[in-house]
């Protein structure tokens, strides 16, 4: 389970587990000792998890309730051979951690993706952002570069109130690179030139980035990723993860990329 606190107290957990570390039910996941399961009307997140190299813990819940519910994936690129859910694309969350000691509430996001193949071998890299307007709607963008086919563009909107619907893609906006020299880039208003306000991950295939930029004539922050495939599958970077990603000793019985359980929306 994926753990990542920025600020003071930034904290960032990732350990891979094997096949006996991991259970799965219709409505609950287990990853090690962390896991998730669906109770009543929320998603209730368990984490117990230990930081790679210093070994601080990280203790505490994180819950999730949907404001908006989508009950089917959508597909990634013209082979359909990997999906993309927003599970609760609109969300109420709180977090309450004891190590370290923090705690709050805000809005939330919950999503997964499903492929047939590991995701490297779709795809050579891509882009993808969310923000929230200020009526609610939350817009996600996807810019996506098939391995076997020409790029392709997605721009989806979430209302809370209405059904998911396909929204005209914005215009291109390139990013300033990062310390690693990942390219960036992003779609804005037409004119806009969108700010890099903070990245939070900057690592040699992935970054997670905080930006202030405009979306449908409103100024927004989003929060902004790029991930390259190409770079994942590098020698350099796959002898680095198991630093940042620390693997237990077993034996390994499933797949480097391992395969998200498809949670059941809770009823209602």
């Amino acid at each position: 389970m994926n753990v990542a606190l920025y600020g003071p107290a930034a904290r960032w957990t990732m350990t891979e587990r094997g096949a006996e570390g991991v259970h799965r039910s219709a409505d609950r996941l287990a990853i090690g000792p962390s896991g998730m399961e669906w109770r009543g009307d929320h998603l209730h997140i368990d984490i117990a998890e230990t930081t790679p190299w210093l070994r601080r813990r990280v203790r505490g819940t994180v819950k999730v309730w949907p404001e908006a519910l989508v009950d089917r994936p959508l597909a990634l690129g013209r082979t359909e051979r990997h999906f993309w859910w927003p599970i609760a694309p609109c969300a109420r969350i709180e977090v309450e951690l004891t190590e370290p000691a923090l705690r709050w509430s805000g809005t939330g996001y919950l999503d997964m993706n499903i492929g047939a193949e590991p995701i490297e071998n779709g795809f050579s890299m891509w882009d993808w952002s969310r923000a929230t307007l200020a009526d609610g709607r939350t817009v996600v963008l996807y810019d996506l570069y098939p391995r076997d086919g020409s790029p392709t563009s997605l721009a989806v909107q979430f209302d809370p109130a209405a059904e998911v619907t396909e929204i005209d893609l914005p215009a291109p906006a390139d990013l300033p690179p990062t310390m690693w020299l990942m390219g960036r880039r992003t779609r804005a208003d037409a004119g806009a030139r969108p700010q890099v306000t903070k990245t939070l991950e900057d690592t040699p295939f992935y970054a997670r980035t905080r930006l202030k930029t405009q979306l449908f004539g409103e100024e927004v922050e989003a929060m902004h990723e790029s991930l390259s495939l190409n770079r994942l599958r590098s020698r350099a970077v796959q002898f680095m993860l198991p630093y940042r990603m620390p693997r237990i000793a077993e034996r390994r019985t499933k797949p480097r990329v391992p395969w998200p359980i498809v949670w059941r929306p809770p009823e209602g």
